[in-house]
């Protein structure tokens, strides 16, 4: 776990100055995915070469699982997921939070099998560089940010609960889930939306929200945040599909509730 967690974290903070200079020079759209709204830069891409000849040079038997088209089959049994920039939107126009996710994921090898259902999560990073926060996990070693130990938040209720959310990039999927959110809104002491899947679950590992969750997420989404939400305390749910998946998180003290309000609201469904 310690060489996994070492090699995931000097990895990711590389890849953030990396994504943070380019950043500096000047963003180029390099292609769009799913919809108009869904772009790529082609520092995405740099940023993905970088992490993957790392982790290659370190570790030749593992496989990788990348965002951006890196799909390398390993034998070891362990997979690294990358997300090389989570938060392309807010990373193209400078505002807001980036990160860099990496995760060691013990599981099939078989990447068209990898889901976060069927694999343990061994080490996870998440690198923000525009805050310089790197927030990481071991399996069974608690999270830390920075160094001091992660804990989530303890509200006493859902109407004293701050949950941070995001919308897909489908704008069907997008009414829906501003649907969910008008029932949400009076439940809940507020809502954010920051625009970094990766960010919102550091976040609430940190207490700095209460709870997340979100439809359409993929595992270079989770990967990493999900080991470092569930080590520093926080209840976790994730559906078992592969790509198009329901995350939802929060502290012991809600985590029925909310839970159980995301179900009435039909919040997975969306």
């Amino acid at each position: 776990m310690h060489e996994l967690l070492e090699l995931a974290r000097k990895t990711a903070i590389e890849a953030s100055d990396l994504a943070k200079t380019r950043r500096a020079e000047g963003v180029e759209i390099a292609d769009r995915r799913s919809s108009i709204t869904d772009v790529v830069t082609a520092a995405d891409r740099e940023v993905e070469q970088l992490v993957l000849e790392r982790i290659r040079a370190a570790r030749p038997d593992d496989g990788i699982l990348g965002e951006e088209g890196t799909s390398v089959e390993g034998t070891s049994g362990v997979t690294w997921v990358v997300d090389p920039i989570d938060g392309t939107v807010n990373y193209l126009y400078g505002v807001g939070e980036y990160a860099v996710s990496i995760a060691a994921v013990e599981g099939p090898t078989s990447l068209s099998e990898l889901r976060p259902s069927n694999w343990t999560g061994l080490a996870g990073v998440i690198a923000a560089p525009v805050s310089g926060r790197v927030f990481e996990a071991a399996k069974g070693a608690g999270a830390t940010v920075n160094g001091a130990k992660l804990t989530p938040s303890a509200p006493a209720s859902l109407a004293e609960s701050l949950v941070a959310t995001g919308f897909g990039y489908d704008d069907q999927r997008r009414r829906k889930q501003g649907a969910v959110v008008a029932q949400l809104l009076p439940r809940v002491r507020d809502v954010r939306r920051m625009g970094a899947a990766a960010v919102d679950i550091a976040s609430c590992a940190a207490g700095h929200v209460d709870a997340y969750f979100e439809r359409g997420v993929r595992p270079w989404d989770v990967a990493a945040g999900l080991l470092i939400a569930e080590e520093a305390g926080c209840t976790t749910f994730v559906s078992t599909d592969a790509t198009d998946l329901f995350v939802a998180m929060a502290p012991p003290s809600i985590a029925e509730d909310f839970l159980a309000m995301l179900r009435e609201l039909r919040a997975d469904e969306s």
